[in-house]
């Protein structure tokens, strides 16, 4: 309606359509405790903001970092952060995107002026609220009120509501046709694997990797391996029943660690003869993080740390393990420049570049959000 509104009529948009919004929100109140479905307000956006109605979003581990206190962010809030949806209407001075648009809302923004925006060697830019974990708008503010109180935003992004409002910087048009129940996954889980070896490690053909953890980032890391011509991809996860999957999507070998008395990393160097060439842990767990590092190739071996780190715990290791010649990195966001990025992967989605489907392994109605939790938790 308000689309077509804008069309029809001479005076200003905003008139019209700016006005709260009431909807149905999964509002977490406080941590270790169960996702309530409510009735939001959600403000309209403000300048340089879009409000956005989210047609498909998918649950990530990041956002149960947050329920069990392991990535530290305010309560009450809207978790969510992996979605695809359509604008609902757009604040003043937004020229980019309009009502009716097809969008993915990005964690990572990309304001194109800060350094980390205006350099070819980063993608994190800073403002993002990754690092802080305000819960706020840009401004300061939220755009969300429930019972009276207001709910703080995840990551600029918030997509457990049937609406939300995220910055101009932090929302990428995308090809009319996508499905938006496929390429939400584009928002978070696929790119953030499959960037993590195309664009962080920039892993070679004929190359060794191996891949620590096989939710839906660590088999995408795999999908990236394959992609850039890697001989040996070896996954490793202690759920066995993640195997075929993993296989199916190009891994070369699969290890359970509970297989072996030894400690992992002896393992697949044992298996490669000098370590692999890259390895990335895609779990957020400090152990897995030096066994990867551990098993990369002593010399040149590239480990990547994808997974989210957890908070107020440190990793202590041995810094022969670097002095050697290993490089040691994090990606975010699979490295890539978000707003320039997400449109050209949704373009490679569109064109079968890769596969989505295999990652996608239940579709439910949002107000079953707690049972989607359960089977992430379960490992299903």
């Amino acid at each position: 309606l308000c689309g077509d509104l804008q069309m029809q009529v001479p005076f200003p948009f905003s008139l019209l359509c700016l006005q709260v919004i009431k909807c149905k929100a999964a509002v977490m109140w406080e941590a270790n405790k169960p996702f309530s479905i409510e009735e939001v307000e959600v403000a309209p956006p403000k300048a340089h903001e879009v409000r956005i109605k989210i047609v498909a979003t998918g649950i990530c581990r990041s956002d149960d970092h947050v329920i069990t206190g392991g990535l530290v962010m305010p309560f009450p809030i809207i978790l969510g952060h992996e979605a695809a949806g359509v604008v609902e209407s757009v604040g003043q001075g937004v020229t980019s995107i309009k009502p009716g648009d097809k969008v993915i809302p990005l964690f990572v923004p990309q304001c194109g002026e800060c350094n980390s925006c205006l350099s070819t060697k980063g993608n994190l830019c800073s403002k993002n609220d990754l690092g802080s974990g305000a819960g706020l708008m840009p401004d300061g503010t939220t755009r969300f009120t429930c019972k009276g109180k207001a709910i703080h935003h995840f990551i600029g992004t918030s997509t457990f509501t049937e609406y939300t409002v995220v910055h101009e910087s932090a929302v990428a048009k995308i090809d009319s046709a996508a499905p938006l129940e496929k390429v939400c996954l584009i928002g978070c889980g696929f790119s953030t694997g499959y960037g993590a070896a195309m664009q962080t490690a920039k892993v070679e053909p004929g190359s060794t990797c191996a891949i620590f953890g096989l939710g839906g980032v660590g088999l995408s890391v795999v999908m990236g391996c394959k992609a850039a011509g890697a001989s040996r991809i070896i996954a490793v996860d202690i759920n066995s029943d993640k195997f075929a999957k993993a296989k199916e999507l190009g891994a070369t070998d699969c290890v359970n660690p509970k297989d072996f008395k030894k400690p992992i990393h002896e393992v697949l160097i044992e298996m490669t003869g000098h370590g692999v060439d890259y390895s990335f842990e895609v779990i957020g767990r400090t152990e897995t993080m030096t066994a990867a590092l551990a098993c990369c190739q002593y010399n040149y071996g590239v480990s990547v740390i994808v997974g989210v780190p957890p908070a107020a715990q440190k990793i202590t290791f041995d810094p022969m393990l670097l002095f050697t010649g290993r490089t040691w990195k994090g990606s975010v966001f699979g490295g890539w420049k978000s707003k320039d990025s997400v449109p050209k992967l949704v373009a490679d989605y569109m064109k079968k570049k890769f596969v989505l489907d295999p990652l996608i392994t239940h579709t439910l109605p949002f107000a079953k959000i707690n049972e989607g939790f359960d089977l992430l938790r379960t490992g299903k």
